[in-house]
Formats: C-alpha cells, sequence, structure tokens
C-alpha cells in the first residue's frame, strides 16, 4: 500500500532519512523505552500550541492545537482547519467532538491520545518488536532542531516508525510511517510556541454550544471470548479496549475490539449481518496511505479489521477468526 508522493515529499523523505542512515546508533532496550517515554511525557505534560499537517495517501489536512497543563490536568483543544468545520476539547479522560453542521456534541469518556503522543498502552513490550535506533542532531522542523529516531519493525506484522523529536523538549514534532517502499504516512507540525508563549484563551470552543444536541458515546465492556469469539491476535499485540456501542441511528450493538504493540494498534469490528443491507465491500483489502481494511462474513456477522499496518496483518486476523457459538442451556 506504499504510495509515491511525488517529486516534493520524495526529496523531503530523503532530507530526513538519509543522514540517519549513516550515523544511526542502536540503543539497548531500556535506553530506547526511557526515550520514548520521554516523548510521551513531553506531549502529556508540556504546554504547547500550533499547526500541523497530517498525509495519509493523496489525502492532507491540517489542524490547530493547544494543549495547556493547569491545576485541573490536561487541557486540549484541536480544531480541523479543512474540510467540515469540527473541533475535539478535551479534559483529562472526557473529550468533546463538537461538530457545528449539525449543532452537535459527541462525548467520549476515554483517553484518546492524538499527535504528538505516541506510546499506546503502556508501551513496555515496543523494544521486543522494534530496534529502536537515534540518529544525528541538525534537522529543523517548524523552525526548531530535532533529533531523529528510527523505529525498525522486526518483523512483518507492522510498519517501520522514523521520527523527528524536539532537542530542547523532547516533543514529537514529525512522524512518519515507514513501509518496505518507503513513507506511507506521515504528520508534522508546520509552526509550533512552548511554555509561556501558548495562550489559555485558545482552548475555548470556536462556537456556543448551548442548545445543542448532546449524544454521549454508550459503551459497554464486553468478553468476546466468553461470546465465542476466537480472535488471533498477531505477534506482540496485546487487547487495550473491548467494548459494545451503539451505532449511531442504527438499532444494533457492535462490538469493537482494539489492539495495539505498544505504537501501531488494530481495530476489529463486529456487528450482526443484516440481509436489507450489505457492505460496500468484503473479503477484499482497502487501503488508503497507511490505513488497511479488511472485511469478511463469519455466519451471520460482519467482522471488520483495520489499522495502520500491512495489510497481511489485518487481513489474517479477520481470515483466521472462528465463532464457535456457545451452547445453550436448557
Amino acid at each position: 500500500m506504499a504510495r509515491a508522493y511525488g517529486t516534493l515529499m520524495l526529496a523531503a523523505a530523503c532530507a530526513i532519512g538519509a543522514p540517519s542512515l549513516a550515523s544511526a546508533e542502536a540503543l539497548d532496550d531500556p535506553q530506547g523505552l526511557a526515550l520514548l517515554q520521554k516523548v510521551q511525557n513531553a506531549a502529556r505534560q508540556l504546554d504547547y500550541s500550533g499547526t500541523y499537517t497530517y498525509q495519509q495517501g493523496a489525502a492532507m489536512q491540517s489542524s490547530r492545537i493547544v494543549h495547556i497543563v493547569d491545576g485541573t490536568g490536561e487541557r486540549e483543544r484541536i480544531e480541523l482547519l479543512d474540510g467540515e468545520p469540527r473541533e475535539f476539547i478535551r479534559h483529562n479522560e472526557v473529550t468533546q467532538c463538537l461538530v457545528p453542521a449539525k449543532k452537535l456534541v459527541i462525548m467520549e469518556h476515554r483517553r484518546g491520545d492524538r499527535f504528538p503522543a505516541l506510546i499506546l498502552g503502556n508501551g513496555k513490550r515496543i523494544p521486543e518488536f522494534y530496534e529502536i535506533h537515534t540518529g544525528s542532531g541538525g534537522h529543523r522542523i517548524a523552525g526548531r532542531e530535532c533529533v531523529l529516531l528510527e523505529l525498525v519493525p522486526k518483523d512483518a506484522q507492522r510498519y517501520g516508525y522514523r521520527l523527528c523529536t524536539d532537542t530542547e523538549t523532547h516533543l514529537l514534532l514529525k512522524a512518519q510511517v515507514v513501509g518496505p517502499d518507503g513513507v506511507v504516512d506521515q504528520i508534522a507540525f508546520t509552526s509550533l510556541r512552548t511554555g509561556k508563549q501558548v495562550a489559555p484563551e485558545g482552548l475555548a470552543p470556536s462556537w456556543d454550544t448551548k442548545g445543542w444536541k448532546i449524544f454521549e458515546s454508550d459503551m459497554a465492556p464486553v468478553d468476546l471470548a466468553k461470546s465465542g469469539w476466537r480472535i488471533p491476535f498477531p505477534p506482540g499485540y496485546e487487547p487495550v479496549l473491548e467494548v459494545s456501542r451503539n451505532i449511531k441511528k442504527a438499532s444494533r450493538r457492535v462490538n469493537q475490539l482494539v489492539l495495539t504493540d505498544g505504537l501501531a494498534s488494530i481495530s476489529v469490528f463486529i456487528e450482526p449481518h443484516r440481509v436489507d443491507k450489505d457492505p460496500p465491500f468484503a473479503n477484499e483489502a482497502v487501503s488508503t496511505g497507511a490505513m488497511n481494511i479488511f472485511r469478511t462474513r463469519i455466519g451471520n456477522h460482519w467482522l471488520t479489521s483495520l489499522g495502520e499496518v500491512p495489510a497481511q496483518t489485518v487481513r489474517e486476523i479477520a481470515e483466521h477468526t472462528q465463532y464457535v457459538p456457545l451452547a445453550k442451556h436448557q
């Protein structure tokens, strides 16, 4: 699923990648994990604001972020600058998604770290499945000096990562997802302020949401194994979420399983098969940038496996999942 970004993006990839290959230094497991934890801590503990651009395949999207830590904890606002207006307002574990076109606030009561956060779950097993290399400094992103890190996968179940972290604060400034044929996704700051330069006023939403409809995500814990599902986990991937939730405007519930190796994540969705409405594709892979999706029918259910991982990884999960209905007690 790797795709060329054209001359400009190839030049950018060479500019950030080539120097590191000559001077990269392999870190032992404790060193590598400690360095990644510094990057994660910076995303959670620092005050910063700026604009970043995300490129997924041929699509690009810019967002503005404000992140402040005060006496109440973490506060964050992310504003999408392209396409339909939308904002994400987060206070610790509670995130509100504001959709002005529908005068709707979608509430989510769980932490959902976004860029520039890096680690998913506790991340302790990352060194088991990635070699961590540090390159020389001297790189610049958004006017700030950064140090290059490379995470090279030890198997074909995950992509590699090329990171540039701020020399002064360890904040992640740029991240590239790297496949066998080169960069497939990337996200990077184009402007950034830190510390006292960040104004708390930037946390205020763009709209007065008084009178808007509030939709709270209806999630309940579920044990898929006890329900008869036998879902194979790729090496290194562990479950971090297993819930059942309502699909908006639908009279059915969908089960969701989230797996992570500490960097990459995979979501598995299981929903009832509907005779009157088949999904748009089945038993075939769909991809955009680093994101791969594979859907198949298992009995009276549709199973969809997706994530920013190689296509074969999501395909194997879907094709090797089994459903063994529980015996009905008389």
